[in-house]
């Protein structure tokens, strides 16, 4: 794992987890294993379940949501980056109940 500059990582929140900056030259692979053993690590006990799903919403919302602001809302681009039909990715954006900017 990467060192962090000092400045770069925020006080102990309420819970005692700090919130580190991610070195912007890591892979976004490793930023999401990363991520993902942080938060298996502090379950604290709890059971995990549907841990699928809950990456799945956690990274293709935002993704559609950058997406669509680079494009300008424009589906058919936004369809293009992303590699999905105009028509699919309409029913994901419905399905998370993200509108487009016209």
């Amino acid at each position: 794992m990467n060192s962090v500059a000092l400045d770069s990582v925020s006080a102990p929140t309420a819970t005692g987890l700090q919130v580190v900056e991610a070195d912007r030259t890591d892979p976004l692979s490793k930023c999401v294993q990363d991520a993902l053993r942080f938060y298996l690590e502090n379950m604290a006990g709890h059971d995990v379940v549907n841990l699928y799903a809950l990456v799945l919403e956690e990274v293709e919302r935002p993704m559609f949501e950058t997406v669509l602001d680079h494009t300008n809302g424009n589906l058919s681009h936004a369809a293009k980056i992303l590699g999905l039909t105009r028509a699919t990715l309409r029913k994901r954006l419905v399905a998370h109940g993200i509108e487009r900017a016209r």
